[in-house]
């Protein structure tokens, strides 16, 4: 059935939700699509509002905060079309991209698709990225080593990590969750997100494994509005974009998740190598710490140093259940 399957995961962001769904409406009338809402548990009239307003929406509800992947699988199992696409509440379209996009999907021997996203100053965000051997760019946040890891690739000439803008047809490994256009015999071979996540992550490692079926490409003449982190930060309690913070609530997750990913999809040895190089940062982060305060520099404080050791504590406790790989929910919150 050439039908586009929109799965939507809403966490209390109803009027992010409300906004993306109406640019889809408003944009893309051509576009012969179904629109999923699954609801983790948001405990709010989220409900009856969306249905008021999109008497078509297919609503599925969680009776607790699953996180992306379990509520986006539950999101799959409802859905008909021929191509699903994973969408964030705070995605918005400005013109008929979405719609372009599913059209070229179809036409074109690509197992998934994406459009550039953009910030809502029209700066280009991160949309396609490429797999590096172990995952060792899950190095570059760190406060010290990271330097000296993005020193040591810029002398060596290793290749960029991502696309920072896709301009025309960007061919590559893995796609931003917040746009992730798939086609269905592939994710029907590859199997649905690992349902150990529990947020970040997960749409790499799914692309790691729909990735043996064939390519991913970003259209980079097609483009969205995404509002980074909107929902995220407001249930952890944390600001700023990206993933380059690793010691607050935000970044607890982020950490544990990274290590999760990097077992499933790298294997212990991997695993193991980068908790070192996580635990050698701690001695050399409490020296940059101390040498700051001394010269008045405040880039990284003794507060974000305390959270940085508490996170990889967390992971810590959870490495033997990462390292034999049995199912868990890595949730943190």
């Amino acid at each position: 059935m050439n039908l586009l399957s929109i799965v939507i995961v809403n966490y209390r962001s109803l009027s992010l939700l409300i906004n993306c769904i109406k640019s889809i409406y408003q944009f893309n009338r051509e576009l012969t699509r179904e629109i999923i809402v699954v609801d983790n548990n948001s405990s709010d009239d989220s409900k009856g509002k969306i249905l008021s307003l999109f008497p078509d929406i297919i609503w599925v509800q969680m009776n607790y905060n699953a996180g992306f992947a379990r509520a986006n699988n539950e999101g799959i199992r409802h859905s008909k079309g021929n191509t699903v696409l994973l969408l964030n509440p705070d995605v918005l379209f400005e013109d008929d991209s979405l719609g372009q996009c599913y059209k070229r999907l179809q036409q074109s021997p690509h197992i998934g698709a994406g459009v550039q996203l953009f910030n809502p100053d029209k700066t280009p965000q991160i949309t396609g990225s490429y797999f590096i051997r172990g995952g060792i760019n899950h190095f570059l946040p760190l406060p010290v080593l990271g330097n000296l890891f993005r020193r040591m690739g810029t002398q060596l000439k290793v290749k960029k990590t991502n696309v920072p803008e896709a301009k025309g047809d960007v061919v590559v490994d893995w796609i931003n969750g917040a746009f992730l256009m798939v086609k269905r015999p592939v994710f029907e071979k590859a199997g649905l997100l690992d349902e150990d996540f529990f947020l970040y992550s997960e749409e790499i490692e799914w692309c790691s494994r729909l990735r043996r079926y064939g390519s991913f490409c970003v259209y980079g003449d097609l483009r969205a509005i995404h509002l980074q982190g909107e929902t995220a930060n407001k249930a952890f309690g944390s600001s700023g974009q990206g993933y380059f913070n690793l010691w607050d609530k935000k970044g607890k997750q982020i950490m544990l998740s990274s290590f999760v990913r990097i077992r499933k999809q790298f294997g212990i040895a991997w695993f193991l190598f980068h908790l070192l190089v996580y635990l050698a940062e701690i001695p050399l982060s409490f020296c940059k710490v101390c040498w700051q305060s001394l010269i008045a520099a405040r880039r990284f404080t003794f507060s974000q140093f305390n959270g940085y050791c508490k996170n990889v504590l967390t992971v810590i406790k959870h490495s033997w259940i990462i390292i034999q790989n049995k199912p868990h929910f890595y949730k943190v919150l």
